[in-house]
C-alpha cells in the first residue's frame, strides 16, 4: 500500500493534463470530472430544458445544491431566481408561512404580508433541499400545491397560482422513509418524476486531483495567492482518505490548506484529515481507481518512459521507506530480496556483485 502510494504521486508529477482552466466557482463541469459523474452530468443537460420536476438523491457532500443549480442555468429559466430551502430547518411553527407565505395579522407577530419561498421564485427555480426531513403535516400541504399549482397564503383564502420549477433533494432514503410511515408514498411519486442519483466521492477517486486543484484555484484566487499548487504527496494522501464528508469536506480541507501553508506548495503535512488515512476500511483500496486515471493520463500524454519511471519510484521509494534495509524494502514490494538487490544495482544504488573466480 505505501508503494502504492509513491507510484500515485510519481503518476501525478508526470501527468501534464491536470492544470485546468477552472470555469466558474459553482459550474459542475468543474467538478464532474470522471466517467461516472459525466454520465450524471449528461442526464442533467437532458432533464434541463425542461420543467419537469426533479429529484435529486445522495449523501451529504455530493453537490446536490451544485447539480440543482446547474440544472436552473441550464434551463429556459435560468433569467430567473434560484431559491433553495432547507426543509430540515424550517421551524415546526411557522414552516406553512415560510414555504406558503403569510397575510398580516396571520398569527403573532406577523406585522406585514409576506411572500413564502414558492411566490419568491416565480419564474424561477426553487430547491426543497433535505426533502425528507419534511414533517408529514406539512407534506401533505405541501403535496397540494405541487398538484395544483397554487399556494395558499397562512390567513388568507384566497389561491395565487405559482410558475416555478420544483426540483427536491435528500439525503435520507426515502423508501425506508416511507415504510417508516416518516414520508408520504403519494408525495414520493409526486417528487419522483425523474430521480438523478449523486455518487459518493468515495466512489469516484479519479476525480480527486482534478477536483482537489480546482479548490486550490478557488481558494487560492478568493485568499490572493493566486500561485499556489498541490504536491503530489498531498494529493496521495488524498486518495487514501475516505471522504465520509464527500466534496463538501475536500472542499473544506483544501480551504483550510491554502490558510495553512507559508509557501507556495501545499504538501501532505497541511491537510487535516480526519479520520487518518491509516483508518480506511479493510478491503477497500482507494489507490487504484486513482492509479489508473492518472496512468492513463500519463499515457495519454505521452510521458516518456513510463514503465521504468514508474518501476524505478516504487524500488526506490521502498528502500528509501526502509531506511536501506533491504530485506524490509522486498517485503513491502513483495518480491525477493535477491530480485530487489538487481534491481537496485541496475539502478546504480549497489554496486553489481561480482563473482569472484579463484584461479
Amino acid at each position: 500500500m505505501i508503494i502504492a502510494q509513491t507510484a500515485l504521486a510519481e503518476a501525478a508529477a508526470m501527468s501534464t493534463g491536470l492544470g485546468l482552466n477552472v470555469p466558474p466557482e459553482r459550474s459542475l463541469p468543474a467538478v464532474f470530472a470522471d466517467p461516472a459523474s459525466q454520465a450524471v452530468q449528461a442526464m442533467l443537460d437532458r432533464l434541463a430544458p425542461t420543467d419537469a420536476m426533479l429529484l435529486i438523491i445522495g449523501e451529504t457532500g455530493t453537490g446536490k445544491e451544485m447539480a440543482a443549480r446547474y440544472v436552473h442555468a441550464q434551463s429556459r429559466r435560468r433569467s430567473g431566481p434560484f431559491l433553495a430551502v432547507n426543509c430540515g430547518a424550517l421551524s415546526d411553527t411557522l414552516a406553512e408561512a415560510e414555504l406558503f407565505g403569510h397575510e398580516k395579522g396571520a398569527f403573532t407577530g406577523a406585522v406585514r404580508a409576506q411572500r413564502g419561498w414558492f411566490e419568491a421564485a416565480s419564474g424561477g427555480t426553487l430547491l426543497l433541499d433535505e426533502i425528507g426531513d419534511l414533517p408529514l403535516p406539512l407534506q401533505v400541504k405541501l403535496l397540494r400545491v405541487l398538484q395544483e399549482r397554487e399556494v395558499t397564503r397562512l390567513g388568507s383564502r384566497v389561491a395565487t397560482p405559482i410558475n416555478v420549477r420544483v426540483i427536491a433533494a435528500t439525503n435520507v432514503d426515502l423508501h425506508s422513509a416511507i415504510a417508516e410511515k416518516r414520508f408520504r408514498e403519494d408525495l414520493y411519486f409526486r417528487l419522483n418524476v425523474a430521480t438523478i442519483t449523486l455518487p459518493p466521492l468515495r466512489e469516484r477517486k479519479g476525480a480527486l486531483p482534478i477536483l482537489a486543484q480546482h479548490f486550490v484555484k478557488l481558494y487560492g484566487d478568493r485568499l490572493g495567492r493566486p500561485n499556489i499548487r498541490i504536491s503530489s504527496d498531498a494529493l496521495v494522501r488524498l486518495a487514501c482518505h475516505a471522504w465520509p464528508g464527500n466534496i463538501r469536506e475536500l472542499e473544506n480541507v483544501i480551504h483550510n490548506a491554502v490558510l495553512l501553508t507559508h509557501g507556495e506548495m501545499i504538501q501532505s503535512g497541511h491537510l487535516q484529515l480526519m479520520p487518518p488515512p491509516q483508518e480506511i476500511s479493510r478491503g477497500a483500496d482507494p489507490l487504484e481507481p486513482s492509479l489508473r486515471v492518472l496512468f492513463q493520463k500519463a499515457i495519454q500524454d505521452g510521458a516518456p518512459n513510463l514503465f521504468a519511471r514508474v518501476e524505478r519510484t516504487l524500488v526506490q521509494s521502498a528502500f528509501d521507506l526502509a531506511d536501506g534495509n533491504q530485506v524490509r524494502a522486498a517485503e513491502y514490494l513483495g518480491v525477493s530480496r535477491n530480485t530487489l538487490r538487481r534491481q537496485l544495482s541496475h539502478m546504480g544504488i549497489l554496486p553489481l556483485r561480482r563473482r569472484v573466480v579463484s584461479g
